[in-house]
């Protein structure tokens, strides 16, 4: 991913964050000569020898599926907040632009058996249940219903690089820069609100 220095963002511990927090991904990779995506959950975790993991699942019958065979080589991205930026906010001319957060995870899928693969729906369950009201649980499931799981390629990424991008008017001075925080609380969209937040945070 293109960087430019002004908004590259290193701090581990915040990237770590933003992936738990948004961790509906994109896996892409290569398969079967051409470029390949599938839209998957995606758990960040620490295997039991220090190393940073993604783990995830995708339907058998998708093709991407079979590639891993041949092609081990994969890239998660991780999208958050995002909203147009007017230059008539500014107090200069200038030109409209667009602010994001992103991460993108680059690593090495190695597939699971089916006693790894059950543990990871454990994991992905239980983290999305944690809120609900009557949580559901992978362990109480009827056999019949947990056939189902058969269907499914689970599977983990080590992860060989890590990039992450927050693109917040960083080039901004203080008084443009306040000036777009207050616009885009105006316009009571939630992207547009949650980038408001994120830049305000950010400064």
């Amino acid at each position: 991913m293109y960087i430019p220095e002004l908004y590259k963002n290193e701090n581990r511990e915040e990237i770590e964050n933003f992936v738990h927090q948004n961790g509906f991904a994109i896996l892409v990779n290569q398969t079967q000569g051409k470029l390949w995506a599938t839209h998957t959950p995606l758990l960040l975790e620490t295997r039991e020898d220090g190393k940073l993991i993604l783990t995830g699942h995708i339907s058998k019958a998708n093709p991407q599926a079979l590639s891993f065979n041949d092609n081990d080589e994969v890239l998660a991205i991780f999208s958050g907040a995002h909203t147009y930026i007017s230059s008539s906010w500014y107090d200069h001319e200038n030109v409209p632009t667009w602010n994001y957060l992103a991460v993108h995870v680059y690593g090495k899928v190695r597939v699971y058996n089916h006693e790894e693969a059950l543990d990871f729906l454990k994991k992905l369950v239980d983290k999305y249940e944690a809120k609900s009201k009557n949580p559901i649980r992978v362990e109480n499931l009827s056999e019949k219903t947990m056939r189902e799981a058969r269907g499914i390629v689970a599977f983990e990424i080590e992860i060989t690089n890590l990039e992450a991008q927050k693109k917040l008017s960083q080039n901004r001075d203080d008084k443009n820069y306040r000036n777009i925080i207050t616009e885009l609380e105006k316009t009571k969209e939630n992207q547009a609100l949650a980038v408001a937040e994120a830049m305000k945070k950010n400064r």
